[in-house]
C-alpha cells in the first residue's frame, strides 16, 4: 500500500502507524458500510491523516473514492471523471462561509454521480463535516450518507461513507438517531507516537518526555516542536487558543473546585451536580465523555487505557491531552 505524504509542522512525513485503524477500512471495502461510520475523538489525534490514507488505500482497492475537508478547502478525488474534479475546484475557489457548505454537499453528490454511472464501488471521506455545515444540520448530513450506503441501486456493488468529528456536540446531536455507527478514534499508541517522534530533528527532548506532555497527540507534539519544545509556551498557547481567560472566570466558587478535581481524575466528574460542567468541557474540546468499554471491536484503532492517570485518562471521561489539562490547570490557578 502506498503511503500518502502529510504536512506536520514544517515538515514532510510519510503516515504511520494506525495499522488497526487500515485494517478496519479493508474490511469495510470487502463488503461496505451498511451505516456511515462516524469518528470522533481529540483535536489532532489523526483522524485526516488517517481519512487521506483510507483513500488512497480505497483507490488501490478499485474505488472511486473522495476525501473532503471542507473547513481547510482540501480535498483528493480519486476518479477518471474529469467533470467531476472540476466542480470540486469550482466549489473550493468559492468565498469562505460559502465554500465549505458546498464543498460537504458535493462529497454526497459525488457518490450519486458515481451511482448514476454505474460505477461498481464508491467511497466518500469527509473530514468535520459538522463543523461546516453547522450542528443544526449534522444529523440531516448522516441521513444523507446513509441514504448512500442503505440502498445503493443496481450496478453498485459497494459503498464506503466515513465521517469525523472532534465536535463533542456534534456527536450528541447524531447519536440522538440511530442512522450512523459511531466509533472513537483515541491519540496515537506509543509505538507510533515513537516512530512519528524519530522523525522530528534534534536536538529534542526524550521521547518519554514529550509523550507524558502530548499522551501520544500528533497536533500536540507538532505545537510542541514548533514551540522550540518549550512546554510553557505550547501550554499558554493552548489556553489562548481556547479562551481559558474567560472561561475560568464564568465558574462558581464549587465549580472551580471541581475542575481543579478533574485535573487530578477526570472521572470525577460524573456525578449529577458536576454534569453542567462536564457538558461545557466538552463543548470546549478539552475533554471527551461517555468513554465505550475498551474492547477493540468498539474502536477505530486502538483504544486507550482503562486508567492512566498520569496522561489524564480516566475510565468514562478523559482530558483530550496533558496539554489541555495543564493548560485549565493554570488557567485555575491564576483565579486565586
Amino acid at each position: 500500500m502506498k503511503r500518502v505524504e502529510l504536512g506536520f509542522a514544517d515538515l514532510k512525513v510519510e503516515f504511520t502507524d494506525r495499522d488497526r485503524a487500515i485494517r478496519q477500512v479493508e474490511e469495510w471495502s470487502e463488503r461496505g458500510t451498511w451505516h456511515p461510520v462516524v469518528v470522533f475523538g481529540p483535536e489532532g489525534c489523526g483522524k485526516t491523516a488517517w481519512l487521506k490514507q483510507a483513500a488512497e488505500m480505497l483507490r488501490e482497492l478499485g474505488y472511486e473514492a473522495i476525501y473532503v475537508d471542507p473547513m481547510h478547502k482540501d480535498f483528493v478525488v480519486h476518479t477518471d471523471v474529469k467533470e467531476l474534479v472540476n466542480k470540486f475546484v469550482e466549489a473550493a475557489s468559492e468565498a469562505a462561509g460559502v465554500a465549505e457548505a458546498k464543498l460537504a454537499s458535493l462529497a454526497v453528490t459525488a457518490v450519486r454521480w458515481f451511482m448514476g454511472r454505474r460505477k461498481r464501488k464508491a467511497a466518500v471521506l469527509v473530514d468535520d463535516a459538522f463543523q461546516a455545515i453547522g450542528l443544526d444540520k449534522a444529523a440531516m448530513y448522516v441521513k444523507s450518507l446513509l441514504g448512500l450506503t442503505e440502498y445503493p441501486p443496481e450496478g453498485c456493488e459497494r459503498v464506503v461513507a466515513i465521517a469525523t468529528t472532534s465536535e463533542g456536540l456534534s456527536r450528541g446531536e447524531i447519536g440522538r438517531h440511530r442512522w450512523a455507527l459511531l466509533r472513537p478514534m483515541w491519540n496515537m499508541s506509543r509505538r507510533g507516537f515513537e516512530e512519528l517522534y524519530e522523525e522530528l530533528p534534534s536536538p529534542k527532548p526524550p521521547a518519554d518526555e514529550a509523550w507524558r506532555l502530548t499522551g501520544g497527540n500528533p497536533a500536540m507534539l507538532a505545537r510542541l516542536y514548533q514551540a522550540g519544545w518549550d512546554a510553557h509556551a505550547a501550554v499558554k498557547d493552548l489556553a489562548g487558543f481556547k479562551k481559558l481567560n474567560t472561561f475560568t472566570p464564568s465558574l462558581s466558587a464549587d465549580e472551580r473546585g471541581w475542575l481543579l478535581e478533574a485535573v487530578e481524575d477526570p472521572d470525577t466528574l460524573l456525578t449529577r451536580e458536576r454534569m453542567h460542567l462536564l457538558n461545557r468541557l466538552v463543548e470546549l474540546n478539552l475533554v471527551i465523555d461517555a468513554i465505550p468499554e475498551r474492547d477493540p471491536r468498539f474502536w477505530i484503532d486502538e483504544p486507550p487505557p482503562e486508567r492512566d492517570l498520569e496522561l489524564g485518562v480516566g475510565r468514562d471521561v478523559a482530558w483530550q491531552t496533558p496539554i489541555h489539562r495543564e493548560a485549565v490547570r493554570r488557567a485555575l490557578e491564576g483565579r486565586r
